[in-house]
Parts: C-alpha cells; sequence; structure tokens
C-alpha cells in the first residue's frame, strides 16, 4: 500500500516540483507520515502473525502432549540412560549414505523363562516310577539301577477355606446351693480378649479384608459378593464399621512411629487428592511422609540401618498448615516436588531432580523428531547426574556428599550456565520454555542434595510410596465420611510400613490384632511394630 502510494506521487509530481520551499516541505512531511503510518501497520501485522505462530505452536505441543500421554509408555527414562554422551553434537545423525552403508540389524531372541516357585512352599512328591518288570537291561539281562531322577514342579492352588470357630465356656454351680440356699455362685472361665468384642471377626478375618483393601485394591463390595460365594453374609456396612473401630485402637502405634520418624535425619514427603462425601470443601488430600527405601538396607559397616517407616495423612485441605502442623519440630532435611506449601516448615528443603527431568522429557517429545534440540542438551546433562547417583548407591553417607562434590558440582556449574543462556532464546509458555523456567526458579532446592549425602537426587520414593493409594483409589472412587478416610490412612501407614521392611502384610496385622488386646492402656508399644513384632 505504501509503495502504490510513493509511485502515484511520484507519477503525478514528477513533472511538477514545486519551488516554493515551504510547499516542498510539506511534501516531504506528508510522506514521512504515510511512511510512519504504513511501518507500524507492517510491525503490528508481523506481532500479529507471531502471536498467531506461538498460539498454534502452543495448542500443537498440548496436543502432542497430550497424545503421548494417553498412548505413549509411561516410562520417564531417558533414551541415552544406558549410552550418555558427553556432547549434544555427537548424536548428529550422518548422511544417508553413510547409513546404508554401515547399518547392519540385529536382534535378540528372547527365551521363555518358567516362573520361579518358592523354596518356602510346601511340596508334596509324587513318584512315577516304571514297573518292576521293567527294572532289567534289555541288551544282558541284568537288574537296573537307580543313577538319578527327573524333578519337574507343578503348581496347585487350593482355595481358601473357612471355619467357623465355636468357643465354649462350661459353667459350673453348686448342687447343694442350688437346692438349699438362697443365692449359687456360678462360675464361668472369662471370655478371651478380643479386638472387637461381640462380633464375629477374628484376626484372620479382620487381616484378609484389611489386606484385600489397602494392599490389592479390592472394595469392601466386591469382598461382600466374595464371601456370599463362600456362603458368608457379611455386609460391607459390617466391614466399614469394623475398620474404623480397629483404626482408633491403632492410634498408640501410629503416633509412636510419627515419634520414630520425625527422629531421623532425612524424610520425603508427597500427597494426591481424595475425595469425601460428607466433607464440603471440594479438595481434601491425603498426604504420605516417610524416611528410608523401599526395603531395609544394612549400613557399609555391615550393621542394620534404622526401620523404613511409612505414614499416610489425611486431611480436608491441602493448604501448608498441614505438612507444617505433621512435621512440628522436626529440623532436618525433606525430599519434596515444588509444591510451595512445605515453606512453612522448619525442614530443609530439598527438590526433586525427576521433576524437572519429567518436563525436559515433555520437551523432547513435541520437538521435531531426529534432530538435536535444547531438551536433548538438559537431558543428558540431568543424566549425567543420575549416573553419578546409580555409581554411588552403596557408599556411606560422608562418601556420597563427597563424591557429588567432586563430580556433580562441576556438571551442575554447567547446567546452570545453559539454563541462563537457553531461557532469554524460548517463549516462556512453551514446553521447553516451561522446563527451564521451572528448574531456574527450583534450582536452589535442586542445589540441596549436594551438600547432604543423606538426601537422595529425587522424590521418587515418595511417589513410589503414594502409588498404592491411588491405584486403590481407582477401584473405591471416595471415601464416605472423614472417619473412614482417616481410617484408610491408619491401615495403610500400618502395611507399608511392614512392605518397606519385607514383612507380609498379612501375617504382621494377623499377628497385632491377636497380641494387641493384651496390651493395657499406657504401655509401650515398640514390640508390636512392623519391624519388631513377634509373628
Amino acid at each position: 500500500m505504501f509503495y502504490s502510494k510513493i509511485s502515484t506521487m511520484k507519477k503525478t509530481r514528477a513533472t511538477a516540483i514545486p519551488d516554493d520551499v515551504e510547499r516542498l516541505q510539506q511534501q516531504l512531511l506528508e510522506m514521512q507520515i504515510l511512511l510512519q503510518k504504513t511501518q507500524r501497520e507492517s510491525l503490528h501485522h508481523q506481532q500479529e502473525a507471531k502471536r498467531f505462530q506461538q498460539l498454534y505452536n502452543h495448542a500443537l505441543e498440548q496436543w502432542q502432549l497430550a497424545l503421548r500421554k494417553r498412548f505413549a509408555a509411561s516410562s520417564e527414562g531417558h533414551p541415552g540412560q544406558g549410552e550418555l554422551f558427553n556432547e549434544a553434537e555427537d548424536s548428529l545423525t550422518p548422511s544417508d549414505e553413510e547409513v546404508a552403508a554401515d547399518e547392519t540389524i540385529t536382534y535378540t531372541r528372547k527365551k521363555s523363562r518358567r516362573p520361579s516357585l518358592s523354596a518356602d512352599l510346601p511340596r508334596e512328591d509324587v513318584v512315577h516310577d516304571i514297573a518292576d518288570a521293567e527294572k532289567v537291561c534289555d541288551d544282558c539281562g541284568h537288574d537296573l539301577h537307580q543313577m538319578g531322577e527327573e524333578v519337574s514342579e507343578k503348581l496347585e492352588f487350593i482355595p481358601a477355606t473357612v471355619k467357623v470357630i465355636r468357643h465354649i465356656r462350661p459353667k459350673y454351680s453348686c448342687r447343694c446351693c442350688e437346692q438349699q440356699a438362697t443365692r449359687t455362685t456360678i462360675k464361668v472361665a472369662p471370655v478371651p480378649a478380643s479386638l472387637l468384642p461381640k462380633s464375629i471377626a477374628t484376626p484372620t478375618l479382620l487381616s484378609q479384608i484389611i489386606t484385600a483393601k489397602y494392599q490389592f485394591g479390592l472394595p469392601l463390595y466386591r469382598q461382600e459378593a466374595l464371601f456370599n460365594s463362600f456362603g458368608i453374609e457379611l455386609h460391607r456396612q459390617t466391614m466399614s464399621r469394623w475398620l474404623i473401630k480397629i483404626s482408633s485402637q491403632l492410634t498408640p502405634l501410629y503416633e509412636r512411629m510419627h515419634a520414630l520418624m520425625l527422629e531421623r535425619s532425612a524424610l520425603w514427603s508427597d500427597d494426591t487428592p481424595v475425595k469425601v462425601i460428607d466433607v464440603d470443601k471440594s479438595q481434601c488430600t491425603m498426604w504420605v511422609y516417610g524416611c528410608g527405601g523401599d526395603k531395609p538396607e544394612r549400613l557399609p559397616d555391615n550393621t542394620a540401618a534404622p526401620p523404613n517407616i511409612v505414614l499416610y495423612d489425611y486431611q480436608d485441605g491441602r493448604g501448608g498448615i498441614h505438612p507444617n502442623t505433621f512435621l512440628t519440630g522436626y529440623h532436618g532435611l525433606l525430599q519434596v516436588d515444588g509444591y510451595a506449601g512445605y515453606h512453612g516448615t522448619d525442614a530443609i528443603l530439598a527438590g526433586c531432580w525427576a521433576h524437572a527431568r519429567r518436563k525436559f522429557i515433555e520437551a523432547k517429545a513435541v520437538q521435531p523428531k531426529g534432530k538435536i534440540g535444547r531438551a536433548d542438551v538438559a537431558l543428558n546433562l540431568i543424566q549425567k547426574l543420575y549416573g553419578i547417583e546409580k555409581s554411588i548407591r552403596q557408599l556411606s553417607i560422608a562418601d556420597k556428599r563427597a563424591a557429588r562434590q567432586t563430580r556433580a558440582v562441576p556438571i551442575m556449574a554447567e547446567l546452570k550456565v545453559w539454563l541462563d543462556k537457553a531461557v532469554h532464546h524460548v517463549p516462556p509458555k512453551t514446553a521447553i520454555g516451561k522446563a527451564i523456567g521451572y528448574t531456574l526458579n527450583q534450582w536452589d532446592k535442586q542445589q540441596v542434595y549436594l551438600e547432604h549425602g543423606a538426601a537422595a537426587i529425587d522424590n521418587n520414593r515418595a511417589e513410589r510410596a503414594i502409588k498404592p493409594f491411588v491405584i486403590g483409589r481407582k477401584n473405591w472412587l471416595f471415601s464416605n465420611s472423614r472417619s473412614g478416610a482417616q481410617a484408610s490412612a491408619m491401615l495403610y501407614s500400618l502395611i507399608e510400613t511392614a512392605k518397606a521392611n519385607e514383612i507380609p502384610p498379612g501375617a504382621y496385622l494377623t499377628a497385632l490384632f491377636e497380641q494387641l488386646p493384651h496390651l493395657n492402656d499406657g504401655e509401650p508399644v515398640d514390640h508390636l511394630l512392623p519391624w519388631a513384632i513377634r509373628l
């Protein structure tokens, strides 16, 4: 438009250039105003085009991430995890001619593996022998001797059996008093101690109900149908009342484990939403706190490490007051995600590199295939940090800190320089921009593990601890009441703590429900904790 106007002005005024200086200045001023207006319109169109392009790219990224989340594998392992390259440029693809010349197709065939049968399982021998008449040599006629045997094992499943235990207490009285006295004394054995007096529940039945729901995710209404198949009328409402009553009696064990956990030097935490029907708030939360790993560890001097503890804590909301209250008086390390609610605690917050890596993996998923992008550079450096952690896994706390200072600190410094430079070259709302922004915002917390050997590089242990609750929630969907959610927190805590110490939850709960009724008020409960109970 501007150039057409200029050409028109040239044609009309080519032959009549004003001699008057004022008129000439007026024409130049008009041309200057027209030029500035055209430039502004052009700049506006360019900005609009850039904005629409960014919106399109953002929508495309969100669509690709949604497809990946729904259909792709959920593993977060970095493709270069097995072979770490030093620089992103080293992985540039060769030319088509080189690929055609050097390509070799190989594959490995997976051998089928028979299921392993534990040596602790009871075994019954069935001998398949040849007839006595065949125990002679076909060539010379001499008797054969046994030189060995062929053994193959098959697994037989015997369905669970149920039976009714009849507790009979004979009653005794005096015949003389019955005939002559006005009052007769009757003697009878006392009622056996029970966790739920006047109910049909036994320790084994309660253990079965609890493990079926909280360990294997079987809701009570399905268990009701299962008991009906055995000819037992056991309503889900009855089982629900049992669980709530039991949880109130388990409070001393929970409080003792809570006190022991707060004495540890390093903890981890995570949370997940839960729906509770009779609570007005839209989002209730189940928190998980713990210390230690997935199974018992032994220290480098071959001594047993402190037991692992996993505690669930139900709350009506997700405010920062809840972790602050639960961790009152704790000043050690706390491995968490990026949730700001933990900032109110007195703990030393350690960040999670798995969350940062997850965002760069998402950024890599939406970048053009076959090209090395910014996400690859960041993932390469992050994976080097994980490689260091894998190599020092068995070291002591002091040795871990020394190794991190020597090997991980330079990599962290290189990554920080790259992040500070890259943040100025990517739009903040893109996948790679969000990944860089998140990592920079969490940088101080993600540095903490370098100074503390007791800290981990990520918070994956907490996510693994909360996963059983998430899986169970998919089956039973919600809790009817606050007391039911609190009972779930109590029972999940015992089961997951038992699993973390390699104690069978079913056997532990059976022994606990047998011994707990004999405990008097105020007596210590340390001998009933999962890692100390006598099975």
